[in-house]
C-alpha cells in the first residue's frame, strides 16, 4: 500500500502530467490547419507524377480505356513504353542522343556561370574598385529584360561573331575577309548564352552572402599575407557551400528543363536537348500516349537526382543572406 506521503509526491506529478498532455493537445490542434493545408499541397503536387509515372508503364488500350488509377486494379504494367522512346520503330535512337545532348549541355552550362558568378560576386562584396557599385547596379537591372528581346540579336551574333570586328575595321575603309562561324551548328553556343542568362542572378545572389561573411576573418587572412585569390579558394568558398548548392540546383534545373533557348540556338536536330525532342515526339506521336508519357518521365529523372542529391543544402543556400549574423 502506499503511503500518503508518496500520494501527496504523486499527486502533483500527475497535474503536470496532465497539463503537459492538455497543452501538447492544444498546440497541435492550434497547428492542424496548417498541417491540412500542407499536406493537400503535396498531395496536389505528387498526384501529377504519380499519374505520369504509372501511365508511363501501361499499356496503350489500357490508357485510352481509363484512368491512370486503374491501373492499380488492372495490374497489367509493361516496359515496352520506354523501349519504344529510346528506340523507336525507325530505328533512329532520338531519346538517347537527345539525353545525351541535355547532359552535355547542362553541365557546362551550370558550372560556367556558377564559376564566373562567385569570382565576380566575391569582387563585388570585397574589393574596392572605381565604378563598382555602377557595374554591380547595371547588373542587377539586367534581371528585368525579357530572354525574348535578346533572341534576334544574340541569334544574328551567332550566325556571324566577326560582323561586329568587320564593321568597326570598314569605318577605316579596310575590308576584312573572315570565314564564317556558326555558334549555332555547336554546343558552345549553348553554353555561352545559358551562362548569360544565368549570370545576373547569380552574381545577385552570392554577392549578398559573400556581404554576411566576417570581415575580421578576412582581414586576418590579408595580415597573414594571403592573396585575395588565396582567400576566395581557403575560406569564401569553403563558407560559401550552401548558397552554391543551392544556386547549382536553379541553375541546372533552368538549363535542363529548357525548351525556348534550346529551340533557337540549337538549330541542328543533332545538338537538340530532350526538352526540344519531347516536343518533337509530341507532334510525331501525338495520340501514342505511352510513348509520350514515357519520354516525359525521362526528362524528370535526372532533376530529381540531383535536387534530392542536395536538398540538404537547399534551404540553408535559400535563406543565405537574407538575415545579418
Amino acid at each position: 500500500m502506499t503511503t500518503t506521503s508518496e500520494q501527496a509526491a504523486a499527486a502533483p506529478l500527475a497535474v503536470v502530467q496532465r497539463e503537459s498532455l492538455s497543452k501538447r493537445l492544444v498546440e497541435f490542434l492550434s497547428k492542424a490547419p496548417i498541417h491540412f493545408a500542407l499536406i493537400l499541397i503535396s498531395v496536389m503536387w505528387l498526384v501529377p507524377s504519380v499519374g505520369l509515372l504509372v501511365t508511363s508503364f501501361r499499356e496503350r488500350q489500357d490508357i485510352l480505356t481509363s484512368g491512370w488509377w486503374m491501373a492499380f486494379v488492372q495490374g497489367r504494367f509493361t516496359l515496352q513504353n520506354y523501349l519504344g522512346v529510346i528506340r523507336p520503330t525507325g530505328g533512329t535512337d532520338t531519346v538517347g542522343l537527345n539525353f545525351i545532348n541535355s547532359l552535355i549541355i547542362t553541365i557546362p552550362s551550370t558550372i560556367l556561370p556558377m564559376f564566373v558568378a562567385s569570382l565576380a560576386a566575391y569582387a563585388f562584396a570585397w574589393l574596392q574598385f572605381r565604378w563598382r557599385d555602377t557595374i554591380f547596379l547595371a547588373i542587377v537591372a539586367l534581371l528585368v529584360v525579357p530572354l525574348q528581346m535578346t533572341f534576334v540579336p544574340v541569334l544574328q551574333l551567332y550566325n556571324n561573331p566577326f560582323a561586329p570586328l568587320q564593321w568597326l575595321v570598314g569605318l577605316v575603309g579596310i575590308h576584312l575577309a573572315i570565314s564564317p562561324i556558326r555558334l549555332t551548328s555547336s554546343f558552345v553556343g549553348l553554353w555561352l548564352a545559358h551562362t548569360a542568362y544565368g549570370l545576373p542572378l547569380a552574381i545577385y545572389l552570392l554577392r549578398s552572402f559573400f556581404v554576411g561573411l566576417p570581415r575580421d576573418l578576412l582581414e586576418a587572412a590579408r595580415i597573414d599575407g594571403s592573396s585575395e585569390l588565396r582567400i576566395f579558394a581557403r575560406i569564401v568558398l569553403p563558407l560559401s557551400v550552401p548558397s552554391l548548392a543551392a544556386l547549382t540546383i536553379f541553375q541546372f534545373l533552368w538549363v535542363w528543363n529548357d525548351f525556348l533557348v534550346a529551340l533557337i540556338y540549337a538549330q541542328s536536330p543533332n545538338l537538340q536537348p530532350l526538352t526540344v525532342g519531347l516536343n518533337n515526339m509530341l507532334t510525331t506521336y501525338g495520340p501514342e500516349w505511352d510513348i509520350v508519357s514515357a519520354g516525359a518521365f525521362i526528362t524528370m529523372v535526372v532533376p530529381l537526382i540531383v535536387f534530392f542529391s542536395l536538398q540538404k543544402y537547399f534551404v540553408t543556400g535559400i535563406l543565405a543572406g537574407a538575415v545579418k549574423t
